[in-house]
Parts: structure tokens; sequence; C-alpha cells
């Protein structure tokens, strides 16, 4: 593998760093019309699963209708509102506290689309990501793989904590259009990626591994 690393090491592509981002308020809901999804059947299927997960995490998380409440520090607590208007429809589903974050994640199915919430502990700002976090072993940073046909995305996102907020430390394309992806930590600074073909799935799509310089940058070395 160390050999084909530096065969590979002219293809060094660089990836982008971007700033901090202060993440967002609760939304208002937006739109008018019908809901973009079956609510409920959402209710029905997706609520007994959210309970017993909760239930792991009161009195921080409760449910209370279409309201997912969540404490935050200082004693007070926000509400996530579930939206039925059009397009513009979502759901807000706990899913579990992350530690080494501290922050909520909370699943959120939309009308075409799907994505997680983050929601910060200390400040109650919310951070959307396209894939469930993943943390290297030291838990300084963690990776969102976001790949689907519908929407189209593809990218692997790598996120570090940083004061209230998170820090975009990376953004690499992956080709989702044709392929299925996923990402693993292999050590602190090395992730592997694999993809597969949408419509070959017995064969061998892109591999790649990024590695983090001491510049802080994410490199890839790979086809």
């Amino acid at each position: 593998m160390i050999v084909r690393l530096l065969l590979l090491f002219a293809l060094l592509l660089p990836a982008h760093v971007l700033a901090q981002a202060t993440g967002e308020a609760p939304r208002v809901c937006q739109g008018v019309g019908l809901s973009g999804f079956d609510y409920e059947a959402y209710q029905a299927t997706e609520w007994p699963e959210e309970a017993r997960r909760i239930q792991a995490d009161v009195p921080n998380v409760a449910r209370r209708g279409d309201r997912l409440r969540l404490a935050i520090d200082g004693g007070e607590s926000i509400e996530l509102q579930d939206c039925l208007n059009g397009d513009g429809s979502y759901g807000y589903l706990y899913e579990r506290f992350d530690d080494p974050g501290r922050f909520y994640v909370v699943r959120t199915p939309a009308y075409e689309d799907f994505y997680y919430t983050l929601v910060m502990k200390k400040t109650g700002r919310l951070f959307v990501v396209h894939g469930t976090p993943v943390w290297s072993s030291d838990k300084l940073r963690f990776l969102a793989v976001g790949c689907s046909v519908l929407p189209p995305r593809g990218t692997l996102s790598i996120f570090t904590p940083s004061g209230d907020g998170l820090t975009t430390e990376a953004e690499i394309e992956l080709p989702c259009a044709t392929e299925s992806c996923s990402a693993r930590w292999d050590f602190e600074s090395w992730i592997s990626v694999a993809c597969t073909p949408r419509d070959d799935p017995g064969r061998k799509g892109k591999e790649f591994v990024l590695m983090r310089g001491k510049d802080g940058k994410w490199n890839r070395f790979g086809r």
C-alpha cells in the first residue's frame, strides 16, 4: 500500500479548506399546500422507534406532537417543529446525543431529500450535514458522506468542532451519480474511500485515500 501511494504521489490533490460556520436558529415552517410525504404513515412507523431512543435521554429530550424538544446549556431548551407544507415539508427524528461533539444528532427526512441536523448543546444552533457523523479515533474531527442520486449529491466532508460552531476542513467530490461510496478512518489522519458502480455492484469502482498533511490540508492519493 505504501509503495502504491508513493507511486501515485504525482496525483496529489489538495482539498479546499473552508471557514468556520456558526449555524442557524431553528427554522420557521415555510410553503403552502399538501405535505410532500405521508405524515400519518411517518408517525406510525418512525415515532415508536424514536420513542425508545428518546427514553434513553430523558429529561434532555422529549416529543410533544409534532415538536421535538431538546435541552441546551443554561437550563433552557429549543423546539424543532415538523413542517407539513408542500414541497418544503420535512420532519425531525431524534437519533442520539453525540458526546465528542456535544451535539444532538437529529435525522431529517424531507420531501425528496434526507439529511441530518446537528443541534449544539451549548448554543442550540443548528448545522446540516449529509451523512451520519463518524469520528476519528482521537475524537478531534468527524466525516460525513453524502452520496445519492436523488437529490444529486456526492461529497465527503470533514468537520472539526471549533468554539461554538463547526469548521469544514475539507470537501471532497465523490462520483455518486454512477457509484455508491463509503469511507472509513484507518488512522487519525488517514481516510479510505471505496466506491461501487451502481449498475454492477460486483465490479470494483474508484478507490482512494485522503491524508492530512502537516499544513492541515487533506490530500488525495489514488484513482
